[in-house]
């Protein structure tokens, strides 16, 4: 019976997972500079094919939003490098002392940072997902499976192929870094069946490929659901600060998890700042949507139904209601919300810290744009996704957050009594 292709593959992830866990700091470090130097070098190749690929993807009807994030220039390009120097640069997640204590008996007891394994990465569109998910893994200590879109495979090979020389020159096992070349769904198919090999998958996309993802496989799965971000804005929040929040929020890049798709305002303050909003969103492009209150002060907005309020637009659409207070806004976010980022604007300590405790996300933002609830603002360099999970890890997913632990003991002879 043949080996199928895909689990040739996981077997030697696995192999290369046990000696890139005894990798040390420098020789990971190095790695991540060598895969930079060589990223850099294949430069023009992969503009070229990254220019060819968005043709492909616009001539085949693919929404602008998807075409914009399949693109990179240069400006992505140095980004992408970027981020792989920063995750170099990061403390060593591995090895690190987590707790411990001796025995009266003498036995040493402690708990330290190991990685996970051999992670698989599934993602759609964006082309840095592939470096930003190798860097991260490599810094981890972790083998990597990555198998991206088909509308970019070629610039992802591309990509995965320089990383790849960058990592053996400095002296990691070839198969610490791998891509799954064949297009189609059964290669993700079958990947899902190597829970023998594959110790996490990472789903990165769309709701209905995370989904497929987690109801198809045995191998655990940190999922990355929708980004169906709030802001609300109370009675006493700075107007001027308040309005660039919520516009920073929706507008600096609407097709992101992390961009508002919500804006609650408080009854309060609704008749000064809505105009406000209104004014200024509309400079912006963005289509509101809003409650009846919110129409009453805003005649001719459109309805926001039901629907709209369990939606993650991704695109130039905002859905405003009214509240009456925190605690309504409290209720309305822990109800319609997907637990990744919410935000509040208040000048009241007392307010934000009851909305700290008391919203259920794994970002929560005081006086802040939720557009900065990510690895790079974290400290974090990399990340591979943000989590909505709260098991194993929850928010950014950066170095630290691919690791596990184990206990260790050491002993003289020491026997149980």
């Amino acid at each position: 019976m043949n080996t199928h292709p895909i689990e040739v593959i996981a077997q030697q992830s696995r192999l290369a997972a046990r000696r890139l866990a005894a990798a040390p700091e420098a020789m990971r470090n190095l790695a991540l500079a060598k895969m930079a130097d060589a990223l850099e070098s294949v430069k023009t190749q992969v503009l070229k094919m990254n220019a060819l690929e968005i043709i492909k993807a616009r001539d085949e009807g693919q929404a602008e939003a998807m075409v914009k994030r399949l693109t990179i220039d240069d400006k992505t390009f140095s980004y992408m490098l970027s981020r792989l120097k920063k995750v170099a640069q990061l403390p060593d997640p591995l090895d690190r002392i987590l707790t411990g204590h001796t025995n009266p008996n003498g036995l040493r007891v402690y708990k330290k940072s190991v990685p996970l394994g051999v992670i698989g990465i599934i993602y759609e569109s964006r082309p840095n997902v592939t470096t930003d998910a190798a860097g991260v893994c490599i810094k981890s200590g972790n083998a990597v499976i990555l198998r991206g879109g088909s509308e970019a495979l070629l610039t992802n090979t591309l990509l995965t192929d320089a990383m790849i020389a960058g990592a053996v020159d400095a002296g990691l096992p070839e198969h610490a870094i791998q891509i799954i070349r064949a297009p189609g769904h059964e290669a993700v198919g079958e990947l899902l069946k190597m829970d023998d090999y594959i110790d996490v998958l990472i789903p990165r996309g769309g709701k209905s490929l995370i989904k497929r993802i987690a109801e198809g496989t045995r191998i655990p799965v940190i999922k990355h659901y929708d980004g169906i971000c709030h802001l609300y804005i109370a009675a006493d929040a700075n107007p001027e600060q308040a309005v660039a929040i919520a516009v920073n929020s929706k507008c600096q890049s609407v097709q992101v998890c992390n961009a508002l798709e919500t804006l609650l305002v408080d009854s309060q303050c609704a008749a000064r700042l809505l105009p406000l909003l209104q004014t200024a969103f509309g400079l912006n492009n963005i289509e509101l949507r809003g409650c009846a209150e919110t129409q009453k002060l805003l005649p001719g907005l459109a309805p926001a139904a039901e629907d709209d309020w369990h939606t993650e637009y991704l695109a130039p659409i905002l859905s405003v209601k009214i509240v009456d207070g925190i605690e309504e806004a409290i209720t309305h976010i822990n109800r319609y919300g997907s637990g990744h980022t919410d935000g509040i604007a208040t000048q009241s300590l007392n307010m934000a810290r009851q909305f700290e405790q008391q919203v259920d996300s794994a970002s929560v933002m005081i006086n802040a744009s939720t557009r900065l609830s990510g690895g790079g603002d974290y400290g974090l360099g990399s990340v591979v996704g943000i989590s909505t999970d709260k098991l194993h890890v929850r928010g950014p997913v950066g170095p630290d957050e691919l690791t596990t632990y184990k206990w260790v003991a050491y002993g003289d002879g020491h026997l149980r009594c």
